[in-house]
């Protein structure tokens, strides 16, 4: 599924680092508005939806810190904050106010990119567990996994049978969308640390998972191999309809 492009606010009052942040993130896919104090962010906020907050802290007027805790007592708006000043205290202050980074000026554009995609993902992965949390079943690309029953459906609701350790591994990986987890952490997930467990075990186990789920196991797209990392579930993972008809009744 195609990623959406996000929208970004930069508020920043120095002109020229306004625009170079805006058209660098412009030539990387995003989407991006710009204001130079609070009152034109206030506007912008009020005419667009907003995925991701560029904040300055030096700005005329009422100042960065001040505007990201008005901005973070309404709204979960991610917010990273810009400024001069590198020392541990603006960090800390600005982290305190809610600020989900901090990035010292002068810096690379590309650290500045990599941070905001980092904080999409982490806000992505805490509204998928959110949606998914108390969840007795959730479905994937048509699949249907159930927890109390432990049995899997596919997308003709057929039921698919399953080892428990297959059972409990693609449980894990459905409670974690779009994350790289490692085979060490695959293992403690699932297995813990018993005498028999190994990282390999976990290799084993995708493979077979893989010739149950992926159309072809050999090109797997569900389930991918991310190189010196580890697997990631890629599926958009939500509650089962049925189990949330079931529990209305």
């Amino acid at each position: 599924m195609a990623q959406a492009i996000p929208n970004i606010l930069v508020v920043e009052d120095d002109r020229e680092t306004r625009s170079l942040i805006a058209k660098y993130l412009r030539n990387n896919a995003c989407n991006v508005a710009t204001a130079a104090d609070g009152r034109e962010m206030a506007r912008a906020m009020t005419d667009r939806r907003v995925d991701l907050l560029i904040l300055d802290v030096m700005l005329p007027g009422e100042d960065g810190l001040s505007l990201c805790r008005k901005v973070r007592a309404q709204s979960q708006t991610p917010i990273i904050m810009l400024t001069a000043r590198g020392e541990d205290v603006d960090r800390i202050l600005g982290l305190e106010m809610g600020a989900d980074d901090y990035l010292a000026k002068p810096f690379n554009p590309r650290e500045l990119l990599a941070r905001i995609n980092a904080v999409l993902r982490r806000q992505a992965i805490a509204f998928t567990a959110s949606a998914t949390e108390g969840a007795t079943a959730l479905a994937f690309a048509g699949w249907r996994i159930d927890f109390r029953l432990r049995e899997l459906r596919n997308p003709e609701g057929a039921h698919v049978a399953m080892t428990s350790a297959e059972f409990d591994l693609l449980r894990t990986f459905c409670e974690r969308p779009g994350r790289v987890l490692s085979r060490d952490s695959l293992l403690d997930l699932t297995q813990g640390r018993n005498a028999g467990s190994f990282e390999r075990s976990i290799d084993v186990l995708v493979s077979r998972i893989r010739r149950k789920i992926e159309a072809d196991p050999q090109a797997a797209t569900m389930i991918k191999t991310v190189r010196s990392g580890g697997y990631m579930f890629t599926p958009r993972v939500e509650p089962s309809v049925e189990a949330m008809t079931a529990a209305g009744h």
